[in-house]
């Protein structure tokens, strides 16, 4: 009697999905083991990073994942840390995917609800460093563009840049202060763990950049200005008192203007055309800061252009106007360390022995409590020896 062998495939696990547009309002809501559904060209490292600390368990881009116009580091996270990718799955999925729909990812198909919504690119460590090689033989070209945005940011910012106009009243007075200017970028937790020591003494004023703020209450500090679109800022780091400034555009456009006012919070606005976090430094700088520390910016060329936006060539000359007071974190961390060198200790415990001596000279009551001392301790130094 022949024996029949199952060809049963081996059952895919289901997990839900979670869906936006855009990746950083995604992973404020996204759970441990969910499927996220994105539409994101060029996935940057930071994105990957907060994708890979919240634990999903597949990642579904309808967008590419690295398009060729730079050799981003966002794909080459997730397959090195074991997490499917799933790219160029098409526009139209992000139509067909509900918030919280079960989502089965088998290779490079994408089923909802046991019917198959999609099928892409399923990208692995091999794929993606092919794809990063072609992509650094563009970056002439992206040298060349990032220059030209350079120049026309330039051109459009001069008062701003040079000048100082448009900058907002404040009511924390900046002048002279330290500014801490917190992104929520890279490395920017073991960033803030190494300036506690520098955090205590100096208090420096402490600025949020949209979930920047929530990046200073998480490690126990709370800001004293939240600036940007307020997009990625949580409602209980807007309500803690901080003084707002809502980042607005050349045309007049602030889209953070909405939710606050919707909050009844003040805020002020400052209309710049480039970043949030070019308005931070250009702010801090203006109003008279004597030092501006910066945690998770971009801080070379090469974050500037995996960030990818055109206007990052606005944050690559915005440090060039405050670069005589800006300081990374990093080198912050390097040169302010609170330790106790062997030299220190022994001159402060000479100082103390020598201040005791001059007390007890000039004291008769002490000279005759340590003479007394002294004439006990040789008493039971002679009946040990004797």
């Amino acid at each position: 009697m022949a024996l029949r062998v199952s060809r049963r495939r081996p059952k895919v696990a289901v997990h839900l999905a979670r869906v936006d547009r855009r990746t950083k309002n995604l992973l404020r809501r996204i759970q441990p083991g969910e499927v996220a559904v994105i539409d994101h060209d060029d996935l940057d490292r930071v994105s990957a990073e907060g994708l890979v600390e919240r634990g999903v368990s597949a990642v579904v881009n309808a967008a590419r994942s690295i398009t060729g116009r730079y050799p981003n580091l966002g794909p080459l996270i997730l397959v090195e840390h074991g997490i499917p990718l799933v790219d160029s799955v098409g526009k139209l999925l992000m139509a067909k995917v509900k918030e919280g729909d079960p989502v089965r990812v088998e290779g490079d198909r994408v089923y909802v609800s046991d019917q198959l919504a999609a099928v892409g690119i399923r990208q692995s460590t091999e794929s993606v460093l092919a794809e990063m090689d072609v992509a650094r033989q563009r970056l002439a070209e992206q040298f060349e563009s990032f220059a030209e945005n350079t120049l026309e940011f330039m051109a459009r910012e001069r008062d701003l840049l040079f000048g100082g106009s448009g900058l907002p009243d404040l009511r924390h007075d900046l002048s002279g202060r330290h500014v801490l200017v917190v992104v929520r970028g890279y490395h920017y937790k073991e960033d803030l763990g190494a300036l506690r020591s520098y955090i205590r003494e100096v208090r420096p004023i402490l600025v949020g950049v949209d979930g920047g703020a929530d990046a200073l209450l998480e490690a126990g500090y709370k800001p004293d200005l939240i600036v940007g679109d307020m997009d990625s800022v949580t409602e209980s780091a807007l309500s803690r008192g901080a003084e707002l400034v809502v980042h607005g555009y050349p045309n007049g456009f602030a889209p953070g203007t909405e939710r606050l006012t919707a909050l009844g919070l003040p805020y002020a606005v400052m209309n710049v055309s480039g970043t949030s976090e070019d308005m931070a430094f250009l702010l801090a700088h203006g109003k008279g800061a004597d030092l501006i520390v910066a945690v998770g910016s971009h801080g070379n060329l090469r974050e500037f252009l995996d960030k990818g936006r055109m206007g990052m060539a606005s944050t690559f000359l915005v440090r060039l106007r405050v670069g005589e007071i800006l300081v990374d974190a990093k080198g912050v961390s390097r040169m302010y360390r609170n330790r106790i060198r062997g030299r220190d200790l022994a001159m402060l415990l000479s100082s103390a022995l020598l201040a005791i001596v001059v007390v007890v000279a000039i004291s008769p009551p002490l000279r005759l409590w340590v003479r007394l001392l002294y004439e006990s301790f040789r008493q039971l130094v002679f009946r040990i020896t004797h």
